[in-house]
Parts: structure tokens; sequence; C-alpha cells
């Protein structure tokens, strides 16, 4: 990740962070919590969706309780979301995920790239949607 996509997730996360509701990060360092960000590699500007994700109660994200879910059902493991029977057509159009944090005590730290926005829904479900 480049310098100035690094900095614009940090600032997304950070601004995400401000805009929950009072109490919300002290719970966010105490207990299971998500920093997620989705990023169009190659675009400036409003390329980078972020939201911290808190599920006890589910908050802090456009989908936050089937975000929370669809990790408990697959038990924290990123390769376990999702529908693999979701057909997506073949266009190139880059998206990057990334979720930083703590789940079920365990450190969180998911990356990758995939083809296009449908691909990324397809294989991990709600949690990347970041857009309401």
């Amino acid at each position: 990740m480049n310098r100035l996509t690094r900095t614009a997730a940090l600032a997304a996360t950070l601004m995400a962070t401000c805009l929950l509701a009072p109490g919300t990060t002290a719970h966010a360092a105490s207990g299971d919590w998500l920093s997620l960000t989705v990023t169009r590699p190659g675009t400036t500007g409003g390329g980078t969706r972020a939201a911290l994700l808190l599920c006890d109660p589910p908050q802090g994200h456009p989908k936050a309780a089937e975000a929370c879910a669809e990790l408990t059902a697959a038990d924290g493991d990123f390769s376990r979301l999702g529908d693999p029977d979701t057909l997506c057509l073949l266009i190139y159009a880059p998206v990057r995920a990334h979720a930083q944090g703590r789940w079920h005590g365990k450190q969180v730290d998911y990356e990758r790239t995939f083809g296009n926005a449908c691909q990324l829904r397809a294989e991990t479900g709600d949690v990347f949607a970041l857009e309401g």
C-alpha cells in the first residue's frame, strides 16, 4: 500500500471513529473491533471507504448486524465468508479490502485485492459493504 493510500485510509478510519456514538471507541479498545477499508487503487479522493465495525451491539458500519452475523458464522475466517455460487462479470476494476483489529481475542490483519466490486462482495459478503 503506498503512502498516500495509507494516509487516506487512516484519515477515513479516524473520521469513522469520530462519527460513532460516544463511548464506542472505549468499547473498541477493550473488545472485538475491525477497522475496515475498501480502496480503489489508482483513484484519488473519494476512492476510499472506511468503517469501524463493532458487534456488541452491531454498529459503526452500514450493514453492521449482517457483517457481524457473517463473521460469527465464519468464526472470523475471511476465507469462509461470502457466496461461492455468485457469478460476476469479468470486468477488471480492482478494489482492495483491508481489515485490521481484534476478533474473539485474535489479532486480525487481512488484506486482499479483488478483480472488481462484485468479486469482493461474492467472497466477503457484507463485511466490506461500506457504501450505505
